[in-house]
């Protein structure tokens, strides 16, 4: 479970109600059904026509990502190559067969794999920088989703509050007051709820899940650098140097101390 996320949710809305309440106002005098199903529903809709049926069925999949925290050990990542790169130039390439199995990440296999099998280098860099940039591609499309959704949800929020004044404004020739200001006020609901939707809800999910893709390439780009580095023999201390440059400070400690 992601922490950041759900804190990040739990303190928008709180933040929210407690605004509320603190301006004297019911929490009940910013529900409206009639809103809800112009604003939400209205999005929603106009974000399904703009894409294919699987990808609003998968949108539930794509959201859960951003929830969820993957376990990410990328200076244990780095210490198998380099060990890897150990054994390569001890023994040969041909030697990391039997550790290819033993991966747990898939992309990983199919590189050394490709070592193993004698792919020229070049070769080996497209086939993985192919992945990668397709990967990159599904990310994107996948998070397209609530992308729209955020750029449409303020839409039909002012569309609602239009829909909310042309019934005020036809009842204006009452004379009634206090109509008139109750009418304005669930009218400007609507432009509320797409504010909301499209600030705390779409548009962060969007970034996190463009935070996710972002840490998910780096971890492949670091098994392409690493499976080149074996291929062309390098020097192990060489090959855990120019890993760490993908580290953070503190990874970097981490990786020296179990290194050394």
């Amino acid at each position: 479970m992601d922490i950041a996320t759900v804190i990040g949710l739990a303190l928008g809305f709180a933040l929210m109600l407690l605004g509320v309440v603190s301006g004297g106002l019911a929490l009940t005098d910013l529900i409206d059904i009639p809103s809800v199903m112009i604003t939400f529903g209205g999005a929603a809709a106009a974000t399904i026509i703009s894409f294919p049926w699987t990808s609003t069925i998968g949108v539930g999949a794509v959201t859960k990502k951003a929830f969820q925290n993957p376990p990410s050990d990328l200076p244990g990542l780095i210490t198998t190559l380099v060990s890897f790169s150990e054994k390569a130039r001890r023994e040969g390439l041909l030697a990391l067969e039997d550790d290819i199995n033993e991966l747990p990440e898939e992309f990983l296999k199919k590189g050394i794999q490709l070592v193993v099998d004698g792919t020229d280098p070049e070769l080996v860099r497209n086939i993985m920088e192919t992945e990668i940039g397709n990967t990159a591609t599904r990310h994107a499309y996948g998070r397209a989703w609530w992308d729209a959704y955020a750029g449409f949800a303020p839409g039909f929020g002012m569309l609602g509050t239009l829909v909310g004044l042309v019934g005020m404004l036809k009842n204006l020739g009452g004379g009634d007051a206090s109509a008139i200001g109750q009418g304005m006020a669930t009218a400007l609901i609507t432009t509320l709820y797409g504010s909301l939707a499209q600030n705390l809800f779409a548009a962060p999910i969007v970034r996190k899940l463009t935070r996710r893709s972002e840490d998910e390439l780096v971890i492949k780009q670091v098994m392409v650098e690493g499976t080149l580095s074996i291929q062309s023999g390098d020097n192990p201390r060489i090959v855990k140097e120019k890993l760490a440059s993908f580290l953070t400070p503190a990874e970097r400690t981490a990786l020296k101390d179990d290194g050394d």
